[in-house]
């Protein structure tokens, strides 16, 4: 497959950048803006004429208020471009309609809050205080598992790909293994679905209260799981997985009257810093997880 970069022209890019959603600006060192595309026009006429975070921030999560009735959450990523500027992408959160309502009913109450602060400058303070804890709570709705409550798909993949770029600049070890519950849907379609979802949540907290810092896991989808283990060879990964392996295969999960034995297959893999990709690390640790399923599940597989 071609290297996108190397076929695009420039008026070809200069088409995606007028039509993209995202929002894209080009930021000098001194924080100020140098270019940007249409998308980004709303967000300059919040921020002004200057970047006023840190540049060394690459990821973080902003709620912008555009008018009384246009508000989002955004994922936010800061890339170092060339001629020591920055590249600042702003993206809206898609949530599900749960999170939507919810992240919703938060918006309101900041609304309600920046309204009460100009009556009371009293309460200044302590609306504040309330403001920063309804934006913790926005951010927590948008990246937590709503079954498992640890980090959902999207955010265990940012997380991963932050890794992976901090490994490349740092020229750092990063592995991750891919764990899969065996025979997830017998446990279903004996026990089912609500002691399903009951297994799933003992085991993420299995899971993550196995790991060591500064290790992160999440739910992938369904019933499997994904670990980022930073500055971390595939040894240390693998000790991890005959740890965890072993930690649930000697502990039945108990649901009401039912003792149901789980066990896990898994499958690890290391950065190939200069060859891998995040989407190929995770590729090589998914194939390898399948490869331990077909040598009778309950085991790791390290892939090549």
């Amino acid at each position: 497959m071609q290297n996108i970069a190397a076929v695009v022209t420039q008026p070809d890019l200069e088409k995606i950048f007028e039509h993209l959603h995202t929002a894209v600006a080009v930021i000098e060192k001194d924080g100020s803006f140098f270019a940007w595309n249409p998308a980004f026009e709303p967000f300059k006429k919040i921020m002004g004429n200057s970047f006023s975070k840190k540049l060394t921030e690459m990821h973080w999560q902003e709620i912008f208020t555009f008018d009384e009735d246009d508000v989002k959450l955004c994922e936010c990523f800061l890339i170092p471009a060339s001629n020591a500027r920055f590249i600042l992408l702003a993206e809206p959160v898609t949530s599900d309609s749960a999170s939507a309502v919810q992240i919703q009913k938060l918006h309101k109450q900041v609304k309600l809050f920046q309204v009460e602060s100009e009556f009371s400058k009293k309460l200044a303070h302590n609306k504040h205080v309330e403001l920063e804890s309804v934006i913790t709570q926005a951010k927590e709705v948008s990246q937590t598992d709503a079954l498992t409550f640890i980090f959902n798909r999207r955010a265990i993949i940012n997380e991963l790909q932050n890794e992976v770029l901090r490994a490349e600049r740092y020229n750092t070890m990063l592995s991750i293994s891919i764990i899969d519950v065996d025979h997830f849907k017998s446990i279903n379609d004996s026990f089912g679905h609500p002691i399903g979802d009951s297994i799933l949540q003992q085991v993420a907290h299995r899971l993550r209260d196995g790991i060591r810092h500064p290790d992160v896991v999440g739910r992938y989808g369904g019933e499997e799981f994904l670990i980022i283990l930073p500055s971390s060879n595939v040894q240390a990964a693998s000790e991890q997985a005959t740890r965890l392996g072993k930690m649930m295969r000697e502990s039945p999960i108990i649901v009401k009257e039912h003792v149901i034995q789980v066990t896990l297959s898994i499958g690890t893999a290391q950065l190939k810093i200069g060859k891998d990709t995040w989407e190929t690390l995770l590729n090589r640790a998914d194939n390898a997880m399948y490869e331990a399923k077909k040598k009778g599940r309950d085991c790791f597989v390290v892939a090549e």
